[in-house]
């Protein structure tokens, strides 16, 4: 998942850099998107993964 955001970034900053706004808009909100959900299954897999060995 974390790998997903950082190709969506690189994208965007290339597509910013060649003057696609709209793409690099978009592609900055795929990423952000993408970060908050792997940070959501990161912090899920260490609660259930603490709670299983207890």
């Amino acid at each position: 998942m974390l790998s997903w955001a950082i190709t969506f970034l690189i994208i965007a900053i290339i597509a910013a850099v060649l003057g696609f706004g709209g793409i690099a808009g978009t592609a900055t909100g795929i990423a952000k998107i993408l970060f908050v959900v792997f940070l959501v299954m990161f912090v899920v897999s260490l609660i259930f993964g603490r709670r299983g060995r207890l």
